[in-house]
């Protein structure tokens, strides 16, 4: 797929055509915007994550026209968690404001889907555009310049430029230090178990030396529609972890697991890659100045599971409404810049009091003996398990219909706002 255009004007430019920025792109063309979506390689390239859409991701592709039954994807179940020796596989719950369903699909394929989506709704993509800083005047920017020299104007731009934030750093929006920055990596085997209905979880992991030992952080394995599986591992602190060699935990941990998983050298599909994970609103402000970070770029991924995919596209959502609302009060008058800040709000608003609670249960979670005194001790229990599973899925009917909705609900409002 490529991209090309002479017009380097336009209502909003984006920069990133990941999930975050095609979203984006599609709700303000669905709207009658004039949109400039600008990616750095073309399609299909490859991303570093885990493959999966949760069933909050299900519901922002509804919400983007997409049927979820025209779509060839593997679908899911649930999640297992493992635990030792033991598992406990949990379903999607059934809930009024969630599908009771996931899918996972590789990235190369899912982001050239939303960025074909992005062209159908009249979005202008140009790929190979990499951009290199932004396009300041009185203070805001005004558009941005590419490596190759080209200048792209807009009196709004949107960063989704992953979690490098390029665009966002080079307007002043700096790292917060003392927000989670996990570090995952990954890679695909062929498996006997990519016809599994469930994803699975490892909350414990030990090597495979002669005597055992405990290794920090979570693994996953990913059932996919192609034969393979999308199998990984992450640290949720690279702060506390930045010296634990992740490849070689990694070999350990696999060399420990039972053969019938089928994860080994021969069935090895593709190297070893890693990235970072910014989670927990780690970079503000998320507006100010024409500019709106959105998904990685703002470190929108959950600290309590690494997901980012569902919550890239979901401030996509919340980001282009607010634009819209701006053009139609008029850019750069007060009113607009009112909407403006309405979405840094409501980012806040949605996520503060759960990525908070976040933060602090992956620095406890940091800690692999804590790890696993809770893992043996509370996930026996049918309803710590329950709560568990809707807490770390961020699943829950708001207003609550069941006591788990409650709890959950109740706890994100009552914990300040990240």
């Amino acid at each position: 797929m490529t991209g090309q255009d002479s017009t380097h004007e336009a209502d909003v430019i984006v920069v990133g055509a990941g999930p975050g920025g095609s979203s984006t792109a599609i709700h303000l063309a669905k709207a009658g915007l004039d949109v400039l979506l600008l990616e750095k390689t073309t399609f299909p390239r490859e991303k570093v994550c885990g493959d999966g859409l949760t069933p909050r991701a299900i519901k922002e592709l509804v919400s983007l026209g997409v049927r979820p039954s025209t779509l060839d994807w593997k679908r899911n179940k649930g999640l297992r968690i493992h635990v030792g020796r033991a598992h406990y596989q949990m379903q999607w719950p059934e809930l009024s404001d969630f599908p009771n369903f996931g899918m996972t699909v590789r990235r190369s394929v899912f982001d050239e889907f939303l960025a074909q989506r992005a062209m159908d709704a009249g979005v202008r993509l140009l790929t190979a555009t990499n951009v290199a800083a932004p396009i300041i005047h009185r203070g805001r920017i005004t558009g941005v310049t590419t490596k190759d020299g080209r200048q792209f104007t807009a009196p709004l731009v949107v960063a989704a430029d992953g979690n490098s934030a390029r665009l966002g750093v080079a307007m002043g929006r700096h790292r917060i230090e003392n927000r989670p920055l996990g570090l995952a990596i990954r890679t695909y085997f062929t498996s006997p178990r990519a016809n599994d209905e469930f994803i699975d979880s490892w909350l414990e992991l030990w090597d495979d030396s002669p005597v055992p030992h405990l290794l920090p952080g979570y693994a996953w394995s990913f059932p996919l529609d192609d034969g393979t599986c999308n199998v990984g591992l992450g640290l949720p602190d690279a702060k506390r972890f930045g010296h634990v060699d992740l490849r070689d935990s990694m070999k350990r941990w696999l060399g420990g697991l039972d053969q019938h998983w089928g994860f080994n050298e021969t069935t090895q599909v593709g190297p070893i890659q890693g990235a970072a994970l910014p989670m927990g609103f780690n970079r503000k402000p998320i507006y100010a100045k024409g500019l709106l970070l959105v998904g990685d770029a703002a470190g929108a991924i959950n600290p309590f599971n690494g997901e980012g995919i569902s919550y890239a596209m979901e401030s996509g959502r919340f980001a282009a409404d607010h634009i819209i609302q701006a053009h139609a009060r008029g850019v750069n008058t007060m009113g607009a810049e009112r909407a403006l800040i309405g979405y840094a709000r409501q980012m806040h608003e949605e996520w503060g009091g759960y990525f908070q609670l976040g933060n602090t249960f992956s620095r406890i979670i940091s800690n692999p003996k804590i790890m696993k005194i809770a893992a043996h001790y509370g996930l026996p229990i049918p309803v710590v398990r329950t709560l568990t599973h809707r807490m770390l899925s961020h699943l829950t009917d708001r207003p609550g219909r069941d006591f788990y909705d409650l709890v959950v609900n109740a706890l994100t409002r009552l914990a300040p706002k990240a």
